[in-house]
């Protein structure tokens, strides 16, 4: 079973920030604070690390803290993304972890957002190989267009911020056309030490339901399995309930569920 500690890693990496810095570490749980211009939650919140390397206590061991520090922890984080005009949002996975954090975050009002699922599987019993898929190592304007459109919120500047994220990390993008040759539906799969992560998948309103995604999703597995990696995650929100139901019927399971928990402010992020 994959430690909850390195899959959130692996997802760090997966989805890199242009913006990071720690708070913490030297005997107090490590949070890592990260910012890319407001250009999705993953990529603009802290992350609430664990720090294996100090694990000299059992409180340090398990990522836990007295309220007080707690607090001013917070308060740091506030003000560092305060400096950059961006909101106070808190990725926070669901394991025992998180209850100190929650109960800090719950008394300053915090609200709860976006709710996604962990799903994993290894790269035995693979769906058929569709026959025909293009495999880039770098989305063309095409992959990029067709992703936006479905996933994106924003401009072209965000757009680049976007790109910037996504190149910044090994990957490979493939995309399906119809039998117009207009493209259909698109994925990633992130290269992250062994492992493979799938995002950006996105399907053109007009070719939804007619088994696009199955084939994007069937060749970036196919793809991961000709690297040897050792499986590969995805994440979906709770709410998806068809693309859940995509993930599991290509034999994904369960691995974990995290949200976000944004200060009571203005502004709101989009995008798992």
């Amino acid at each position: 079973m994959l430690e909850q500690a390195f899959l959130e890693t692996l997802m760090d990496k997966a989805w890199p920030a242009l913006e990071r810095e720690d708070l913490g570490g030297d005997g107090t749980a490590k949070w890592v604070l990260r910012a890319s211009n407001g250009v999705t939650q993953r990529a603009n919140s802290v992350w609430p690390a664990n720090p294996a390397e100090s694990a000299d206590s059992h409180v340090v061991a398990t990522g836990l803290e007295s309220a007080a520090d707690l607090e001013r922890s917070v308060s740091a984080a506030s003000e560092w993304y305060r400096r950059r005009r961006l909101p106070l949002i808190f990725q926070v996975f669901d394991d025992s972890r998180s209850a100190a954090l929650n109960d800090v975050l719950d008394r300053r009002r915090f609200t709860r957002q976006s709710e996604t699922k962990i799903m994993l599987r290894g790269l035995d019993g693979l769906p058929p190989r569709p026959p025909k898929m293009e495999m880039l190592e770098l989305p063309s304007e095409e992959w990029l267009r067709l992703w936006w459109s479905v996933d994106g919120r924003g401009g072209e500047a965000e757009l680049s911020v976007a790109h910037r994220i996504l190149t910044a990390c090994p990957a490979l993008y493939a995309l399906v056309r119809d039998d117009d040759g207009v493209p259909a539906a698109v994925g990633r799969l992130a290269l992250v030490d062994g492992w493979g992560g799938i995002y950006g998948m996105a399907t053109s309103a007009g070719h939804r339901r007619r088994g696009y995604a199955a084939q994007v999703l069937a060749a970036l597995l196919h793809a991961g399995a000709v690297r040897d990696l050792k499986g590969v995650w995805l994440l979906v929100t709770a709410a998806n309930h068809g693309a859940q139901s995509l993930y599991t019927q290509a034999g994904f399971m369960d691995h974990g569920s995290y949200l976000y928990r944004q200060a009571p402010l203005k502004r709101a992020l989009s995008g798992c």
